[in-house]
């Protein structure tokens, strides 16, 4: 695990939880993962706007912070699958209920409630 998971500064547990899944691209990189294994290529192509060496960032800490798992298969190129760990599953209420959010927020914008 990293360290910077435990090196919060205010005691909150909600730092502590964007420490392992906030940011612009490791929610959406778990929220491609609930369905099952997806391999890194296709990643790629659901969160398009994220550099190859970003996604590989991200997925390395997520993998360092025991939520995701990388499977390697010994071929030629290289195969390798991410999938959420038994404790990443934990994150799945919480990514849905960002997602509930998110839609709720986008109709309140719409309807011009936002100003």
């Amino acid at each position: 695990m990293r360290s910077k998971r435990w090196d919060n500064k205010s005691g909150c547990a909600v730092e502590v939880t964007l420490s392992v899944m906030g940011g612009v691209w490791k929610p959406i990189i778990l929220f491609h993962l609930i369905k099952g294994r997806r391999r890194f290529m296709e990643l790629t192509r659901r969160v398009p706007n994220a550099t190859q060496s970003m996604l590989t960032s991200q997925l390395r800490e997520l993998e360092a912070d025991g939520v995701v798992i990388r499977h390697v298969y010994p071929e030629v190129p290289p195969k390798v699958e991410y999938e959420l760990s038994e404790f990443g599953h934990t994150l799945v209420p919480v990514l849905l209920a960002m997602r509930e959010w998110g839609e709720t927020y986008r109709g309140y914008q719409r309807e011009g409630s936002g100003s």
